[in-house]
């Protein structure tokens, strides 16, 4: 099958860099940086659809339902990154955001040359993790044509599932197949055709942003404060004192007593400190407004 590249944005040759080769190391990487920039205003632009796969992840995954990236190269190794940074931010289980990738976890330290035009293995790698019409599926790709992202993303539409594609180019057929698509267009790339640089970094932008505004709306952030961290090594350990002082205004000797007694389990050491009720009322309190602290205190502030 021919491929045309001409008419993708991401192959464009860039003018700003048509000499890069011949600059000082300095203004080589002051040229990178300028057109890093362009990156920030572009996700700005899709802040519409964004927000809008931010309220589709966030009502399946409160709904029990998983969410999963599926990418080939630079975009499958920066949705497992994502997924993989979860667990440990917002304390979730290593099922409910997952990355696959094309050719497999071979493929996240080396090409695996062809994996990408594979467009059943898409659907079968989906099929492995048990993928079902209650799941997310975001596919990301820079170029919105690679096969084996397309072959997911029609297996998830066949069988009901909610479907969200994360592209570098507008017009593509990934927004053909997708309910939703996000497409911040960063312009021809320093280095011609190397994904990596501008669409790989507005593409880990963008996905910052849906698993943090999801998680938000899901309750694990208080304020701006993290409180479904998981306290897994010492430097987190601190982070979860110090992220109960903040809330509360405790001491760090009291915010300690709480996350001993709690088990390092911050939000629950928050609710009991804030409401001075024992653990087993704050517990069943939180679980009742579904670990979302604001309106659990809401609660208990009412009945008072």
């Amino acid at each position: 099958m021919k491929i045309n590249l001409d008419n993708l944005t991401t192959e464009l040759r860039n003018p700003h860099t048509e000499n890069i080769d011949l600059l000082s190391t300095e203004e080589m990487i002051k040229v990178i940086n300028s057109e890093d920039k362009k990156v920030a205003l572009a996700v700005e632009r899709e802040i519409g659809n964004i927000a809008k796969a931010v309220d589709v992840i966030a009502e399946k995954l409160e709904q029990g339902g998983k969410l999963i990236y599926l990418g080939a190269g630079t975009s499958g190794r920066l949705g497992i990154l994502d997924a993989s940074e979860c667990p440990p931010t917002f304390g979730t289980s290593p099922e409910m955001v997952q990355g696959v990738i094309a050719g497999g976890d071979k493929a996240v330290f080396s090409a695996i040359e062809g994996s990408e035009d594979n467009k059943d293995a898409g659907k079968e790698d989906l099929k492995k993790v048990h993928f079902s019409e209650k799941d997310v599926l975001v596919g990301i790709a820079a170029s919105g044509r690679t096969p084996y992202v397309i072959g997911g993303l029609e297996y998830a539409k066949s069988i009901g599932a909610s479907t969200i594609g994360v592209t570098n180019n507008k017009d593509s057929e990934i927004a053909k197949v997708a309910d939703i698509c996000i497409a911040p267009v960063v312009g021809g790339e320093v280095i011609t055709g190397s994904t990596r640089l501008k669409s790989g970094t507005a593409q880990k932008m963008v996905l910052n942003m849906l698993t943090t505004g999801s998680m938000i709306k899901l309750g694990k952030v208080y304020k701006n404060l993290m409180v479904d961290v998981e306290a897994t090594n010492l430097k987190l350990r601190e982070r979860c004192k110090k992220i109960v002082r903040e809330a509360t205004g405790v001491g760090e000797e009291e915010a300690l007593k709480y996350l001993q007694e709690t088990d390092y389990d911050v939000k629950l050491s928050i609710f009991m400190i804030l409401t001075n009720l024992n653990m087993e009322e704050s517990r069943n309190i939180l679980s009742l407004h579904n670990g979302h602290v604001r309106q659990a205190l809401e609660a208990v502030n009412k009945e008072k």
